[in-house]
């Protein structure tokens, strides 16, 4: 197997931690070690690290290096610039079948997401790579232990083989009352953003469903081919049409599949998200920091500074060197509004 990890976002959600120069997949959050060594750590040793391949957006390359000093250079695969995953999975693909024969599988992954079973993890790679071969454009659907309203879905159809069902639909985020019918229905999986496919296979799907991103290929493989991989293609990349690869394939595929999995997934996508997953004291706080704390409960604090607590509960309070974030926890993914705020008034250097 190939493994293509998915490195070029910006983590609005993380905000203030997560910045332009240095986004959620760089940092420390949940252990000593960066989000993007974890996902790297988690392949090894089933997939060597000369079939690791990262593909971000240019400005993050020189990160990428750092964080990955012992990957080889022309195993990072640099976007001009950070679009969606539908472009950033064509263009990769794309590179690798210069590489690799086309028939080769590859899995898809993103950079910022938690597993707790490695193990589990490894073995439902081997079963993908069993119906990858088979032409089926596989996704992992992570088996649901409550009605979660922050996750798309996919529902399950017939058996195809020991491992994967057909996708009869994809599913976005649903309300309360609609998440319960999922749980109850039993054929209901999260969307984890996973995929496993041969090379062949998804290039030959952009062909048929995506036919402007493969004209632009065609292009950028010209100029690949006439003056080597560092051109500059970024007047053809800007020209792909910004789809997520759900949408823009998966959604219309005939062989299409999930396999159900369930190891201890997180996509780790916001800060509750965060909490949720985290160790917590006899009072449910969870206190990145030095404390002293009275009668607060249930909050989630990460600062530099020694923090007194007094009947507080449910908060978020994130300490960065210029910023500062105090939010309800249940309300905490809606810190990209306040990314998107900062935008609008220009405060570039709180981005």
């Amino acid at each position: 197997m190939i493994a293509l990890i998915m490195a070029g976002g910006v983590g609005t959600r993380f905000w203030p931690l997560s910045r332009k120069a240095k986004p959620k997949q760089f940092l420390n959050i949940v252990s000593n070690r960066s989000m993007i060594q974890m996902t790297v750590d988690r392949l090894q040793p089933e997939i060597d690290l000369k079939d690791i391949f990262i593909v971000t957006a240019a400005p993050q390359a020189e990160l990428i290096k750092s964080h990955l000093p012992e990957l080889p250079e022309e195993n990072i695969i640099c976007e001009p610039f950070g679009m969606n995953t539908a472009p950033c999975i064509a263009l990769s693909a794309s590179y690798l079948s210069r590489k690799y024969d086309k028939t080769k599988t590859m899995v898809i992954l993103p950079a910022d997401h938690i597993i707790a079973s490695k193990n589990d993890f490894l073995a439902s790679l081997k079963r993908g790579n069993e119906t990858a071969k088979l032409d089926y454009l596989v996704t992992f659907g992570i088996k649901p232990n409550y009605p979660a309203t922050g996750y798309g879905y996919i529902e399950g159809g017939k058996q195809i083989d020991k491992n994967s069902f057909s996708v009869k639909q994809f599913k976005e985020k649903p309300d309360l009352k609609t998440a319960e019918k999922f749980i109850k229905a039993g054929n209901f999986f999260w969307n984890s953003g996973m995929f496993m496919w041969k090379i062949e296979t998804i290039l030959k799907a952009f062909e048929k469903y995506l036919p402007e991103i493969t004209s632009l290929l065609q292009d950028i493989n010209f100029k690949w081919n006439q003056q080597g991989l560092k051109v500059d293609f970024s007047r053809e990349y800007a020209r792909m049409p910004k789809i997520p690869v759900d949408i823009g394939i998966m959604e219309k595929a005939d062989k299409r599949v999930v396999i159900p999995v369930d190891y201890g997934w997180n996509d780790a996508g916001s800060w509750k998200a965060l909490y949720d997953i985290s160790k917590k004291d006899h009072n449910g706080n969870v206190l990145k920091c030095d404390s002293e704390v009275i009668n607060s409960r249930n909050n989630y604090i990460y600062s530099k500074k020694f923090v007194s607590l007094i009947g507080i509960e449910n908060l978020v309070v994130i300490e960065s060197e210029d910023a500062l974030l105090i939010a309800d926890k249940d309300s905490s993914e809606e810190v990209k509004e306040i990314v998107e705020n900062l935008k609008k008034k220009k405060k570039s250097e709180l981005l």
